[in-house]
């Protein structure tokens, strides 16, 4: 910084206040630091920088390991939030193992990050953060649920009773559930939910299929589809698409055999074969609001976490009225 300040012709102060945006720099003062920078190749020291003023400015992130199409989806988002707020973001990836989890940690906090935002599919993430006590704001996002204060989420209760209340409004009484991977926080509160309806309406499912979340898991629990039964509600999109796929194979029309219904509304929904009926999830809103809630925590520790984001049903031509 020195020697961008003597290149310039002007203090090393001016240079900080410069890299800094501090007002009131004149342009012409301003022109000949950039200049300088740019002559020199400088590159701002962020460990000095951390040192002096106690921030890295960096967001760290920790995400799981699967590409699936929403925690991505909320990556994404939560990067350019995060970008949009004056963070740099530092993500690292990590499957659900607890040892895994513990040396993600490790690498994010050994980075000197100034928060942490963890999107936790499972309760095995949350518990392994909150035992390491970080000492830094953490945000879990897309838990299903509030987690002891400190989550943003899509009500998962919420987006199930609408694709179920929709497929009873058409008239089915014959349902069955393709369910992601237990475990998974959002998955068996999915299940939940799927039972908890037909218990309140004195309806008696068929028995739960399980996937992984993957369209070819779909196919394989769509080939055991109960004959008998009118109305699948699927846990994620994908594994939908795949059941379809092997409805079709079974000689079975969607929707006039089967009405199906997803959950995420990803973005090839709309243009499957026939087009998907699903609950879509706000995850782009899920990744801003979680960085919102972090650099908010970093002024005021006391920051509420904001109430669960309402999904919303999308009805495409995947579902109709049972025959006869």
């Amino acid at each position: 910084m020195h020697d961008v300040a003597a290149r310039a012709g002007v203090s090393h102060q001016t240079v900080s206040r410069v890299l800094n945006d501090f007002p009131g720099i004149r342009p012409a003062t301003r022109e000949r630091v950039l200049e300088a920078i740019d002559a020199m190749g400088y590159r701002r020291n962020m460990a000095a920088r951390t040192l002096a003023t106690g921030r890295s400015q960096a967001i760290g992130v920790l995400a799981p390991e699967i590409p699936n199409y929403g925690p991505m989806t909320t990556l994404y988002a939560t990067q350019r939030a995060a970008i949009g707020a004056g963070f740099h973001p530092l993500i690292t990836t990590t499957s659900h193992n607890p040892a895994d989890v513990l040396e993600g940690l490790d690498f994010l906090l050994g980075r000197s990050i100034d928060a942490l935002v963890v999107v936790a599919q499972s309760p095995h993430v949350t518990e392994v953060v909150e035992g390491m006590e970080a000492g830094i704001p953490v945000v879990y996002v897309l838990t299903g649920h509030p987690t002891v204060g400190k989550s943003v989420a899509v009500d998962q209760e919420a987006g199930a009773r609408l694709a179920m209340e929709h497929l009873y409004s058409l008239g089915h009484r014959e349902f069955q559930h393709i369910a992601g991977p237990a475990g998974f926080t959002e998955a068996d509160m999915r299940r939940n939910t799927f039972h908890e309806f037909l218990a309140e309406k004195g309806i008696t499912g068929h028995a739960d299929l399980e996937g992984d979340w993957t369209a070819d898991s779909g196919f394989r629990e769509g080939l055991k589809v109960d004959s008998d039964v009118t109305a699948l509600f699927v846990a994620n999109d994908q594994m939908a698409h795949g059941t379809m796929h092997a409805l079709r194979g079974r000689g079975l029309s969607v929707p006039l055999d089967v009405s199906v219904v997803g959950f995420d509304d990803v973005p090839d929904a709309a243009h499957n074969f026939p087009p998907l009926t699903t609950v879509h999830q706000d995850f782009h809103g899920a990744g801003e609001q979680a960085v919102a809630m972090l650099v908010a925590r970093l002024t005021d520790p006391e920051t509420p976490a904001p109430p669960p984001l309402r999904p919303w049903l999308v009805e495409r031509s995947s579902t109709t009225r049972p025959r006869g």
